[in-house]
């Protein structure tokens, strides 16, 4: 049964490389780690192993080509499955097919069965800078059909949840992810039937009643209900493991087959090898159920998604940008005023007026006299833009983690449609289901903390936006009116970071003055709003 040989990644930022001479023919017999191609980047010249033993079915391009990272750069048929190959012919079609290491040790390869094809849906790009997501809720099962764009899987990424829907009709054959883990942008996802697959449901369950007796001594067996058996602990046969953990074993002359993983599906982690030399075994199947002593308990879990992504951003932020703070009081009592009054006017058309409108609409309305405010530089702080469109984001607070999404171009909207993308967006973030052009494009940010608690705060910059501001919770407190006399107003304090390498104490108080005399006096809006 031949398979594709997915050109992997071969340096960082390389989409492609030239094929600059093949070590090997079709029909040439291959070992494991044996250079197979030579291809050369804009880096250097790079040999690509074969992953596995085998016969080369299928060279997919010439000396000279241009190979994309990603896709099939030549067929192999791997050792003990010619029997196979003549009654499966190797495919032309280039589209990937390969699946991860460990899922080559626990499945078949899908084949052509009369009529029907079986192929991997192989995870695409979703979303700049991307390569991995979490899987969330599978929509379908195995054995369900599909219908071409339907959703079959929700993922998380670390800016947002997206559907995955189905390229074709058919019938799913194979999920190769549980929920909860995480899948590699470019590697399978799921095997699809394409339509007309169902009716060879019988022939597949003779077909793997009949492999299964004959590969008994391998991981790689099935049921006759088509179902991979569970790895064990002690396997027979090809260990899996990655390259490095192999030519960690050659130079450590360990024999890897004899090495027991610690890994997801068995696989042969670097500790593994260096346990193995140094004696050291783990824990048995008895011993590790056994239930540990509590003893002042803790746990450990990862760090994924949008929570990563922060984490990364934030550290990343403060590393490169020197930030400025400052904070002012400002007197909402008049605007709270008349955002109730617009609140229980627009109620029954079903228009949600809070707060964040008026913040939102009268900070586009000071960008407009402070442009730098709405300006980015670059990392080498040679250069400064600035954006004639006020993208203002909302970090929002929700159970997979801070999200920042904007509102497009709020120097061309009213105050009721700025409220409508407020909901919209507010609702999207909590259900984690935020489109990635709500997330892309922010030139300034708010951080309302005071839903939440808190009067001053020194909030991180959404980089690369020059600042960002935090507003505190609203506060009833006296004070003394223009008559001395002790009168009860509604305050809050706003809370500015800003970019110290463009913005100076005198610009940002001074914008902030202006943003302060919008919310302050609310009419003065009016005169100002196009």
């Amino acid at each position: 049964m031949s398979k594709d040989f997915i050109l992997p990644d071969i340096g960082e930022g390389i989409v492609e490389c030239e094929i600059v001479e093949w070590l090997v023919a079709e029909g040439d017999e291959v070992k494991e780690d044996q250079p197979v191609v030579e291809v050369m980047t804009d880096k250097a010249v790079v040999e690509i192993p074969a992953k596995d033993d085998g016969v080369v079915k299928k060279l997919y391009y010439a000396k000279g080509d241009i190979a994309k990272v990603h896709e099939p750069l030549f067929a192999i048929e791997s050792a003990g499955d010619e029997s196979e190959a003549e009654a499966k012919p190797v495919s032309k079609d280039p589209a990937p097919s390969s699946k991860q290491e460990e899922q080559q040790n626990s499945q078949p390869e899908p084949a052509k069965k009369g009529g029907s094809t079986t192929t991997d849906f192989i995870l695409p790009d979703i979303g700049e800078g991307i390569v991995e997501c979490e899987i969330v809720e599978w929509l379908v099962a195995e054995g369900d059909e599909v219908k071409e764009d339907q959703p079959v899987v929700e993922v998380m990424t670390d800016k947002a949840m997206v559907e995955i829907p189905a390229k074709d009709d058919g019938v799913v054959q194979k999920l190769y992810y549980a929920k909860g883990d995480v899948a590699k942008v470019h590697e399978p996802l799921f095997a699809l039937t394409v339509a007309g697959g169902s009716g060879d449901s019988d022939s597949d369950s003779s077909e793997a009643s009949s492999q299964s007796g004959s590969k008994a001594a391998t991981d790689t067996s099935k049921s006759a209900g088509g179902q991979a058996e569970p790895p064990v602990a002690a396997r027979q046969g090809k260990a899996v493991a990655s390259p490095a953990v192999r030519r960690r074993a050659r130079e450590m002359d360990i024999d890897i087959s004899k090495v027991e993983g610690s890994g997801k599906k068995g696989r042969v982690m670097k500790e593994d090898i260096e346990n193995y030399q140094s004696g050291a075994s783990k824990p048995t199947a008895s011993e590790s159920t056994k239930p540990a002593a509590t003893q002042g308990g803790k746990r450990t879990e990862p760090i994924r998604g949008v929570k990563a992504a922060m984490a990364k951003a934030m550290a990343e932020s403060v590393r490169t940008i020197p930030h400025f703070t400052y904070a002012d009081e400002f007197d909402l009592t008049d605007v709270i005023a008349l955002q109730r009054q617009l609140k229980a006017r627009y109620q029954d058309e079903g228009v949600r007026i809070t707060m964040m409108p008026f913040f939102i609409k009268a900070l586009s309305l000071a960008l407009k006299e402070f442009p730098l405010m709405n300006a980015q530089v670059n990392d080498d702080c040679t250069e400064i833009t600035y954006f004639d469109d006020h993208n203002i984001g909302m970090a929002v607070d929700t159970k997979i983690g801070l999200l920042v999404p904007n509102i497009k171009q709020v120097q061309n909207k009213s105050i009721i449609e700025v409220a409508n993308e407020v909901t919209r967006l507010t609702t999207a973030a909590r259900e984690g289901k935020v489109a990635q052009a709500d997330m892309k494009g922010g030139t300034i940010s708010i951080s309302n903390i005071g839903v939440i608690g808190g009067t001053v705060a020194t909030p991180i910059i959404n980089k690369p936006e020059a600042a960002i501001v935090a507003l505190g919770k609203v506060q009833e407190l006296p004070r003394f009116d223009a008559n001395g006399n002790v009168v009860a107003r509604k305050l809050m304090t706003a809370s500015w970071s800003g970019d110290h390498r463009i913005i100076d104490g005198g610009t940002i108080a001074r914008f902030n003055k202006r943003w302060q005399e919008f919310l302050e006096d609310p009419t003065s809006m009016l005169v100002h709003m196009v």
